[in-house]
């Protein structure tokens, strides 16, 4: 599969930066449609490089449709999906992370939603992002759903492994994930250094990452872009959140790069 734009926007993006900051909205998470729309437009306005739309649960149908639209109508970066099943799909998005649950212990989320959502993919135009996603502990709701045998927390070696093994089977992009707002936090730095040095695509980290200093210190550490989610729910100053996050990630990326 060729390279599509998003895809080499976000490439290029890392080769020039260093570091992606990623705003996810759970419309689900969000009071009204409106609201979710409004939060994604104040991200990018406040430097977010892409928006992803999505949830574990209920992020589907006429309300995926709506917010997704009403996103991309009002940013100018790419609107990515983060599917939480094979429904998760709109003919408003870029694209979408195209995932296989690397540590899932049922079969239907590391290779049977895919196979029910490609043909529906293709038809709809979007541009497949293939995504090898590991859960971490806690893992949160997209653990319970999705069956994963959770990555413990001081076991990098075995994230690493599975990363490893996502990159050799093809995927473009590794994801590794706590579940949203953690109680026990973001996933390790040491995790990410662990990650980072056993693969050579592009690596994403997601999971309760809510301060500009926990973010930038991921892109220290080895990602190549931080998921915002649960920081950018309910509060009153988007804007002034995401630029902290970002100007961030920002340094971070061009200390690693230079």
């Amino acid at each position: 599969m060729k390279i599509g734009k998003v895809e080499r926007y976000f490439n290029d993006i890392v080769e020039r930066d260093g570091g992606l900051t990623l705003i996810l909205i759970d419309p689900v998470d969000h009071p009204s449609p409106d609201i979710a729309v409004k939060v994604a437009r104040e991200s990018v306005e406040a430097g977010a490089d892409m928006i992803l739309v999505g949830g574990s649960i209920g992020a589907q149908g006429e309300l995926l449709d709506t917010v997704t639209k009403g996103i991309k109508e009002s940013v100018n970066v790419p609107v990515n999906i983060f599917p939480g099943n094979a429904s998760s799909v709109t003919k408003y998005a870029d694209s979408i992370y195209f995932m296989s649950l690397l540590n899932s212990r049922n079969a239907y989320w590391t290779s049977m939603a895919q196979t029910v959502a490609a043909p529906v993919v293709r038809r709809m135009g979007i541009e497949p992002l293939p995504t090898g996603y590991i859960v971490i502990s806690p893992g949160g709701t997209v653990g319970w759903v999705g069956d994963a045998n959770l990555v413990p927390r001081n076991k990098p070696q075995i994230a690493a492994a599975l990363a490893m093994a996502g990159e050799f089977m093809g995927n473009r992009f590794i994801l590794t994930d706590c579940g949203s707002n953690p109680a026990e936090g973001h996933m390790p730095f040491e995790m990410i250094k662990t990650v980072r040095k056993a693969i050579n695509v592009p690596y994403i980290v997601g999971g309760g990452f809510r301060t500009a200093e926990q973010a930038g210190k991921a892109i220290e550490s080895g990602a190549d872009a931080v998921q915002i989610g649960t920081a950018v729910e309910n509060i009153e100053d988007v804007r002034k959140k995401v630029e902290s996050i970002v100007r961030s990630i920002k340094a971070a990326g061009k200390k690693k790069i230079s």
